[in-house]
């Protein structure tokens, strides 16, 4: 019998810069021929890299996606500020030529220190995050002032791969791994400001999500020459959670949204019944073992 859930997964895109992480939903809905995807993760139009798209029952994976640590590659430009803190928006201030002149590998380097670790982030003034119920870069192009609150976030390291110096600006490539949550375009302002010279962001890309790297990516152009999940419901399920086996009486209880008896579990498992096939994701709460997100319902 046709497993009803062949069709659900995770498509992991590489996403092309120009375009919105709404613009790659749509494109998978054409690809896909189906209404049910979702993504995990924004990714602005000039970020590219990794975006993770679920497909049929895969869309109802992604909330749990979400809390992932990401690893970016990006360029931080020294020198300038701009209205987006990237390299789309308007440049608003420039450091002068002796403010660029005084800047040494030193200090850019105590710099990223200071922004390593955990830390309190003011995200940017354009980013999604809602504002009483509206999107903050919504208020920003209607005219208003925005402030948000900052928030805690954790950039477990901050490397610098190469330093190139202009006399108007410094290039800084670093590779970033961050909480969830976290703005690298925030890390290029804050970076800035505290050198003194302004800082934005001329380049990013997305290299990990959790467990999905740029290795399980495709270019939208091949899946629309050849449409494929890059990971099945159970696939996605076993790579990123640990596995717990059950037996098939446990893996009908959990299909129910049933709880079982506790093991001792550590965080979310992935329930995995004895024909390979994923049932739902388990957590120890109190003296059960409940579902989190059942993947098989009875009903399918």
């Amino acid at each position: 019998m046709t497993d009803p859930l062949s069709s659900s997964g995770i498509v992991v895109v590489d996403k092309p810069a120009g375009m919105t992480s709404h613009d790659v939903v749509a494109r998978l809905r054409r690809i896909f021929r189906t209404r049910k995807v979702g993504h995990a993760g924004t990714l602005d139009p000039m970020a590219t890299g990794v975006l993770v798209a679920g497909i049929e029952r895969g869309t109802k994976l992604l909330a749990h996606l979400v809390a992932e640590d990401k690893v970016y590659s990006t360029t931080i430009r020294l020198g300038a500020s701009t209205s987006t803190d990237d390299a789309e928006g308007d440049v608003v201030d420039t450091a002068g030529a002796d403010q660029v002149a005084a800047l040494t590998e030193e200090r850019v380097r105590l710099g990223v220190d200071k922004l390593t670790g955990p830390i309190m982030q003011v995200p940017s003034s354009v980013s999604a995050i809602k504002i009483d119920g509206k999107r903050a870069h919504e208020r920003v192009r209607a005219g208003e002032d925005v402030e948000i609150p900052a928030r805690p976030v954790t950039i477990h390291s901050f490397d610098i791969l190469e330093i190139r110096q202009e006399p108007e600006f410094w290039d800084i490539d670093a590779r970033v791994h961050c909480s969830t949550g976290t703005y690298i375009r925030s890390l290029a302002r804050d970076l800035g400001a505290d050198l003194g010279v302004g800082g934005h962001l001329t380049a990013l890309r997305r290299e990990t999500v959790g467990d999905f790297t740029l290795d399980d990516a495709h270019p939208l152009t091949t899946l629309e020459d050849s449409p494929a999940l890059s990971l099945t419901l159970d696939e996605a399920l076993s790579r990123a959670w640990p596995v717990l086996e059950v037996t098939a009486e446990e893996y009908d209880a959990l299909s129910l949204g049933k709880w079982l008896e506790p093991r001792g579990l550590k965080g979310v498992h992935a329930a995995v019944g004895p024909d390979g096939r994923a049932v739902a994701l388990v957590k120890e709460q109190g003296k059960r073992l409940a579902t989190v997100f059942v993947a098989r319902p009875s009903t399918l």
